[in-house]
């Protein structure tokens, strides 16, 4: 049986599933101090790049689904998860596989039609999992590695964009989406 190219893997894709911190994120976690008196309940701050927000309404023109797992809890993450209108979300996930295939089978694909985005070791199983597997541009060496595809940009400044402008190249609907996007034609998923 011979290897499938990348190309080949992302015009399978209709999921696209992505780990946040690294990836959506830069990876980096703000935990501001409070003033005195104030309350004490932990608020984390996170950055996110519009050229992300702007892939996940490509991928749904485009007629792939989306969504996240990732090993932390976060208000942040669910209320950026919400403004998105992700269609799967789950935080807290430490199985990462099994929240992938879970997420696969909800969605009626197969593995083979489903990418996951990563940058570190604990996402290496949904990375192995998926039919292409993504590392962004920063990813530590391991995922890399094993990676179909490796993003130009790093993780927090545009790299899912990179992977959603990938996968709808490959399927040769980037020019109808993009058009769709900018208003000058209509397109429906299916086409």
């Amino acid at each position: 049986m011979p290897k499938l190219s990348p190309r080949a893997r992302a015009r399978k894709i209709r999921l696209l599933l992505f780990d946040v911190d690294g990836v959506l994120t830069d990876g980096k976690l703000f935990f501001p101090p409070f003033a005195p008196g104030q309350p004490t309940t932990v608020i984390e701050v996170k950055g996110f790049h519009a050229h992300d927000g702007v892939a996940i309404s490509l991928a749904r023109l485009g007629g792939i689904k989306t969504g996240l797992i990732t090993k932390r809890n976060s208000e942040t993450v669910a209320l950026r998860a919400r403004d998105l209108k992700l269609e799967f979300v789950c935080q807290g996930i430490q199985n990462k596989r099994g929240a992938f295939l879970d997420i696969v089978k909800q969605a009626g694909l197969t593995p083979e039609e489903a990418a996951f985005v990563g940058d570190d070791v604990i996402d290496l199983p949904a990375m192995r999992a998926a039919g292409l597997a993504i590392a962004v541009k920063n990813a530590r060496a391991e995922a890399k590695k094993e990676a179909h595809y490796t993003t130009p940009h790093c993780g927090g400044d545009g790299a899912l964009r990179d992977a959603v402008e990938f996968i709808l190249k490959a399927q040769e609907k980037w020019k109808k989406i993009l058009d769709a996007y900018i208003g000058e034609c209509t397109v429906s998923p299916e086409s």
